[in-house]
């Protein structure tokens, strides 16, 4: 089983790419996020009430390189196992290719086999393919409403049965 991972290429430098990373408020979530993402060492909070909680702990900032949380705490409850994302690593990964900047987002530890993985690849596809691209080239993210969400966690759930 692998780990998930998105990759994006876009026209910024390596660090303007890490500066939106950091700015997570600006393509994760303006008013779901409590603590400061952008200082090594800083444990921050994500919540979007009776969907997800995560506590995330900014275990590695390398200006242009690379950004490292350690997922601390948290719970998902759409699923049976609502800690799953506990102990797991959010990493991305900065670097220039032919005068673009490529980033890869990996979030080690959750593999395909994991109950959450269909709709964490799809919510984390959205937040690192569209909404951190934007931030990036535009200076605005794209975040998803509540009510998105909640669709999209029916949409899973109605898969699941015609499974």
């Amino acid at each position: 089983m692998s780990d998930l991972t998105h990759t994006i290429t876009v026209n910024a430098t390596p660090q303007e790419a890490y500066e939106a990373i950091i700015d997570v408020r600006s393509w994760w979530g303006a008013t779901n996020i409590v603590g400061r993402t952008d200082q090594p060492g800083a444990d921050w909070f994500y919540l979007v009430p009776d969907i997800h909680y995560s506590k995330q702990h900014t275990a590695e900032l390398v200006p242009g390189e690379r950004v490292v949380w350690e997922f601390t705490d948290g719970y998902l409850d759409f699923i049976a196992e609502k800690g799953e994302w506990i102990g797991t690593t959010g990493r991305f990964d900065i670097a220039s290719n032919g005068g673009q900047t490529q980033v890869t987002f990996t979030h080690e530890g959750l593999a395909s086999g994991d109950e959450c993985f269909d709709v964490c690849h799809d919510a984390w596809r959205h937040y690192i393919t569209e909404s951190l691209r934007q931030r990036i080239e535009t200076g605005h993210g794209t975040m998803r409403t509540r009510e998105e969400d909640q669709a999209a966690l029916r949409q899973h759930a109605e898969s699941q049965q015609l499974r």
